[in-house]
């Protein structure tokens, strides 16, 4: 069935004419005129009353009304769905990330987001915290996965509380502690971890009142554990970094639960393309289901 004829038909009872509806519709009263009478011939069944008081529904109209509505608000929806995945079919989602991220999180959201989109390709790229804000303001991007900042112009969209660990020589004598508390860094040496990750621990140190003996790092996560593993200092990074990992350290996480937040920035949903908004659902879907909720 021809929706249009459906809305024509709406509209004329809404406005209780079909010169009004005529006029809102962009049809010529004889055109909808027409149409009426052309579905009426195709459902076998009068459904409007013409009179001196305008338009109206007869009593089968009337019965049949919720169905209409139902129906076309269904086709609206088919017709959405139907523009949606046609603008779909040459675009691209550009995508920006932590290397944890991009190791533990992406290749199960790339996948299940390809199953349903396959004609969607995903561009990945790797970098720091600064960059990947810089490549959003730059359009390099469409959206970057990092652990949340105070930065104006640009929205946000949470995806995971990541907790922060302290990490530590094989030999500390951390003894049956479940947890390391903060003051314990004061004075000690601490590698301070790269690819801007100082956003998320120096508000604890100052949080503290805390003053480790900082050495700025330019080298990878990795590179910091075997530096920590083989007594060079202390650190601090997060679950997700160390998922996965046999490394001969000591882990554990800080007093009070100390996290970042990950999730999705860009610079506006509002203005985000269709696509865009898809992958930001996946995204928080498989996240949802890697973390059982945590």
């Amino acid at each position: 069935m021809d929706t249009k004829k459906w809305e024509a038909l709406l509209t004329a009872v809404e406005l209780g004419s079909f010169t009004k509806a005529a006029e809102r519709l962009g049809y010529t009263q004889s055109g909808l005129t027409h149409m009426m009478h052309a579905l009426e011939k195709e459902i076998g069944l009068s459904l409007l009353i013409r009179d001196r008081y305008g338009v109206r529904l007869t009593a089968a109209g009337e019965r049949l009304m919720p169905a209409i509505r139902e129906f076309q608000q269904a086709g609206k929806r088919l017709e959405n769905q139907i523009s949606l995945v046609g603008s779909m079919k040459k675009e691209n989602v550009r995508v920006a990330a932590y290397s944890s991220i991009c190791m533990h999180w992406l290749p199960a959201i790339v996948s299940s987001f390809r199953r349903d989109y396959p004609d969607i390709s995903v561009d990945i790229r790797m970098g720091t915290v600064d960059e990947m804000y810089s490549w959003l303001q730059e359009d390099k991007v469409d959206l970057s996965f990092v652990s949340r900042q105070e930065r104006e112009g640009f929205d946000w969209v949470p995806l995971w509380d990541d907790p922060l660990l302290a990490i530590l020589p094989p030999d500390y004598p951390i003894g049956q502690r479940t947890s390391f508390p903060v003051s314990e860094f004061e004075g000690r040496e601490f590698l301070m971890p790269s690819l801007g990750f100082d956003y998320d621990i120096l508000p604890i140190f100052h949080a503290a009142g805390v003053n480790p003996d900082i050495r700025d790092t330019s080298v990878d996560d990795s590179t910091i554990i075997s530096m920590v593993e083989l007594g060079l200092g202390y650190s601090i990074l997060s679950e997700l970094i160390l998922q996965g990992r046999q490394d001969n350290i000591i882990a554990r996480p800080l007093s009070g639960g100390a996290h970042r937040s990950l999730g999705i920035t860009l610079p506006s949903l509002r203005q985000a393309t269709p696509i865009t908004l898809k992958f930001i659902d996946y995204s928080a879907q498989v996240v949802q289901s890697i973390h059982g909720g945590k």
